[in-house]
């Protein structure tokens, strides 16, 4: 879904720690058993971020991307274990990869042009050579996966029309291309039918209302199969790859969201797994002999392996606890690899024989400088906001943080609207915790994995209501015996960067400093230049914000943009030029905007990143500026420190 959603993490197992209600007082906190060791920013960045595993054809070696040069490339490993071999030697563009060749050594891979979102697909042969298959000047391109017969792949572009993207079927040999499917609606593409006779599509009618719908190819209707009353939302999970069943991920007459399949009855829905809490992924090895789901359950996720023949769960023994945020099928389905985390170290991955349960690390991804016990684990809290909602959150505290040595603090805004903090490794938290920083990343309402109703709290409320979590969020901290009340910020990037900026122009006393990255500042803006390529998904943004066309005065009312005289307290803005979501007129105008009052501000502008940040230099930088600001004014005494 092509909106500003945060990444799923898995976590398996969860640790659940609900404080209800407000936090009650906490004992003074004691020191750490030995003093904790402060690293730099160049420390913490030598780990290496991997992701994207994919299996090659013969199951005997494991693919994946990895930033270990500085940038994203294509590497390769042995399943058995060995030193990784880069593939690929892209230095200005991150590469990664989607798929590999059902019979040969080829595999595919996706880029674009300095984080501009405009990706293209990209053959790799065994030689070396790579092939850019999607030439277009202009347009987005990306794979969607092979055919059940491994004749063929399919990659969806919106090349016909901005606004929607088609379906193209290449000949795996050759790479001929016919079109599939004609995507008029501009739905989002799920999957292939098995046969290939229909493709799924999904329809956002709003960011928590939407529909699954089938493109018969022969005859080039569509029909929807997901009719209902209300707001409930429908999506794909999978479609079983030998019988071609559908199943689907609804919470249409439940709280949570559940995986159902087509009853006998027809129009009907039978239930094949629920939870306490979202089911939000679940798919099929490649013959279907196993179904993976992702539940996601208070700020972690747990994997659930089912035996689909045997109809039981396959209990996930042999590897390390911790979250695991990807988990792949070998094709003949005797391996899985998986991408596991926890809070103190840097995800790996591992591959375990399905039958004898021998797992190997095949990756060893965390700085060689950094002792994980000088990091922290988060822990799970809530406070109770200004109407009672109860509000979910991840609280990291320094060991270095006492009754005695108060830390300043900050309140972390996640991406979205709609996503979540979640557990799992962030190198940027625990490089502020690390620094003294006590940080709070909240889950305000409006956060995905807490049910529909909470998600739906905040829709045409924004700038209001989960602003207003924010700013009970700071009361939260300061009730906290080791943290300074007097002194705590707020910083988030994306729709997160939206909620920093809001928070010091409608909350100009609530917080000391705002750090924005890539936020939006103009609503107005914004939701009319979205990308054309998020098709219907456009509308459902605009249902759940705010209509540009009609509610002009509203969007105004809640775009700091248009307040910026009340803004009062320093301002660290950061943002990619080629952004194609929230575009670099969003920061530049802010800036410029809040310096005509005389307000300290400082603007960092990349002019080789887009929405998010893919080169490790950059990342250093944007890392060591954020700090040295926050220690500028969160902590005047230590002005003098060694530079981080």
């Amino acid at each position: 879904m092509p909106a500003w959603k945060s990444l799923a993490r898995v976590l398996a197992p969860t640790l659940l720690l609900p404080l209800l209600g407000a936090a009650p007082p906490e004992k003074a906190a004691t020191p750490a058993a030995r003093p904790s060791k402060q690293y730099t920013v160049e420390q913490f960045l030598g780990s290496t971020e991997v992701m994207a595993p994919v299996f090659t054809s013969d199951g005997r070696q494991l693919l994946f991307s990895s930033n270990a040069s500085g940038i994203f490339n294509v590497h390769s490993v042995p399943v058995g274990g060995g030193k990784p071999t880069a593939l690929t030697r892209s230095k200005t563009d991150s590469l990664r990869v989607v798929g590999a060749f059902p019979r040969d050594g080829r595999f595919l891979f996706e880029r674009d042009k300095g984080g501009d979102e405009q990706t293209h697909v990209y053959v790799r042969t065994p030689d070396g050579k790579e092939k850019d298959l999607t030439p277009m000047k202009k347009g987005v391109a990306h794979f969607l996966g092979f055919s059940h017969d491994d004749s063929a792949f399919y990659i969806t572009t919106n090349e016909r029309d901005p606004g929607a993207m088609d379906v193209y079927r290449h000949d795996a040999k050759t790479y001929a291309r016919t079109l599939l499917a004609r995507n008029d609606k501009g739905f989002g593409v799920a999957a292939v039918a098995p046969d290939e006779s229909w493709v799924a599509l999904e329809e956002a009618v709003t960011t928590s209302d939407g529909n699954v719908w089938r493109y018969d190819v022969a005859t080039k209707t569509l029909k929807n199969l997901t009719p209902h009353t209300g707001s409930a939302s429908y999506r794909v999970g999978d479609i079983h790859p030998v019988t071609g069943e559908l199943y689907v991920i609804t919470d249409d007459g439940s709280e949570f969201a559940r995986v159902v399949r087509p009853a006998k009855e027809a129009g009907k829905w039978e239930d094949v797994e629920r939870a306490d809490w979202d089911i939000v992924d679940t798919s099929f090895s490649r013959a279907g002999a196993f179904r993976v789901s992702v539940i996601n359950v208070d700020a972690g996720f747990e994997v659930r392996l089912h035996d689909v023949k045997a109809g039981t769960q396959v209990p996930l023994t042999q590897l390390p606890a911790g979250m695991i945020s990807e988990a792949v099928f070998s094709r003949d389905e005797k391996q899985l690899a998986v991408l596991l985390e926890t809070d103190r170290s840097s995800a790996n991955l591992y591959v375990q024989d399905l039958a004898t349960k021998k797992t190997t690390r095949v990756t060893d991804t965390m700085s060689r400088e950094l002792d994980p016990e000088d990091l922290v684990d988060a822990r799970v809290v809530r406070f109770k906001s200004f109407d009672g909602m109860e509000i979910p959150n991840l609280l990291f505290k320094p060991h270095q943080a006492t009754a005695q040595n108060k830390a300043p603090a900050i309140v972390y805004v996640h991406g979205g609207p709609g996503g979540e903090t979640t557990r799992g490794y962030n190198n940027y938290i625990q490089y502020l915790v690390n620094h003294g920083y006590v940080v709070l990343g909240i889950n305000n309402r409006g956060s995905g994995g807490y049910g529909k109703s909470f998600r739906r709290a905040d829709d045409q409320k924004h700038g209001k209501d989960p602003l207003r979590d924010c700013v009970e969020a700071r009361k939260y901290l300061a009730s906290l015996p080791y943290v300074d009340g007097s002194r705590v910020g707020i910083l988030g990037a994306s729709y997160g960067g939206y909620m920093v900026l809001a928070a010091l122009a409608f909350h100009p006393d609530a917080f000391d400093v705002g750090v924005d990255v890539f936020g939006v500042s103009n609503w107005l803006r914004t939701l009319k230049s979205m990308p054309p390529e998020w098709g219907a998904f456009r509308q459902a943004m605009i249902q759940e914000i705010g209509d540009p066309e009609k509610q002009e005065a509203m969007l105004r009312e809640i775009s700091p943009l248009f307040h910026t005289e009340r803004i009062q307290k320093p301002l660290f803005v950061v943002q990619g030029a080629n952004d194609p979501r929230v575009l670099q007129a969003e920061s530049d105008d802010i800036v410029a905007a809040v310096k005509k009052h005389g307000v300290p501000v400082e603007y960092l502008l990349l002019p080789d990143e887009g929405h998010g940040f893919r080169k490790k230099k950059n990342e250093a930088e944007v890392d060591r500026r954020i700090l040295a600001f926050l220690d500028r004014y969160l902590k005047p005494a230590t002005a003098s420190a060694p530079k981080p």
